[in-house]
């Protein structure tokens, strides 16, 4: 196998996390390849690994800390890390050691570039982004949120551990409509997906529902709201983790409309 830094030809299949085969990538729109071209002037890094036959098997992304949406200083941050596992599209590709070569890899182009040490998220659930995977290539917890961990790996002795930014204030409903409120950052297809459903099925009902963009890639914006991504209803939260079904997020609205 062979780590690439990420080329334009490779780009389209880098905006869909190497999923083109994916009937859900239909609905995520062009906000990953916005996000991209911003943040890569904010020092983005982007690795795929290829197989014997030059066809891309995983991904990482990662960033400077002070560019996330977790607080530390002098450390890089793994926005994620995916090895493409599905039998559909380009195949299973797992299990070959191409997440450690990626890492690895990572870590060597952030201890070049002076960083103080890594840091990522993953799930204390056995599915995708394992926090335990991270613990054993050497990561330690720094803070938890949920289900989520902050996991790091400080390269010198001076290094600060990160911890989770939190939501900093209610998401406000607004009086006599249903408001559906999105915020959105672009980085994850997945959540690009849930903005979009949840945008398309708001516009559904008319003037009955308020329907809120929030574009949290503007720092100052991340810093009033302490919130990356999320589809909040009348100021609850409604999506964590796999987008939500177009069909879900509208019955859920109108759940709220039915109310007014």
């Amino acid at each position: 196998m062979q780590v690439v830094d990420l080329a334009p030809e490779h780009q389209d299949t880098y905006f869909c996390c190497l999923e083109e085969w994916s009937e859900d990538m239909q609905d995520a729109g062009d906000h990953k390849a916005c996000w991209y071209h911003k943040y890569k002037d904010r020092g983005l890094r982007v690795k795929l690994v290829l197989d014997d036959s030059g066809q891309v098997g995983g991904m990482i992304q990662y960033l400077p800390i002070e560019a996330s949406f977790v607080a530390g200083r002098d450390l890089y941050f793994i926005l994620c890390i995916w090895v493409h596992g599905q039998k559909r599209g380009r195949g299973n590709f797992q299990g070959r050691g191409m997440g450690a070569a990626l890492l690895a890899a990572a870590e060597e182009d952030a201890r070049g570039r002076g960083a103080k040490g890594m840091a990522a998220w993953g799930l204390s659930l056995p599915f995708w982004m394992k926090a335990a995977w991270f613990k054993k290539h050497g990561y330690r917890n720094a803070d938890r949120e949920f289900i989520s961990a902050l996991v790091w790996k400080p390269f010198v002795e001076d290094a600060t551990a990160p911890h989770w930014v939190r939501q900093r204030k209610p998401v406000a409903g607004v009086p006599g409509k249903v408001s559906v409120t999105a915020f959105k950052n672009g980085w994850c297809p997945a959540q690009n997906i849930t903005f979009e459903r949840a945008k398309r099925a708001a516009q559904e009902f008319g003037e009955r529902v308020v329907f809120q963009e929030i574009d949290t890639t503007d720092p100052q914006t991340f810093e009033e709201w302490g919130i990356a991504d999320g589809v909040f209803i009348d100021g609850r939260l409604v999506n964590w983790g796999p987008p939500l079904s177009y069909a879900k997020l509208r019955k859920l609205i109108e759940k709220r409309v039915q109310r007014l």
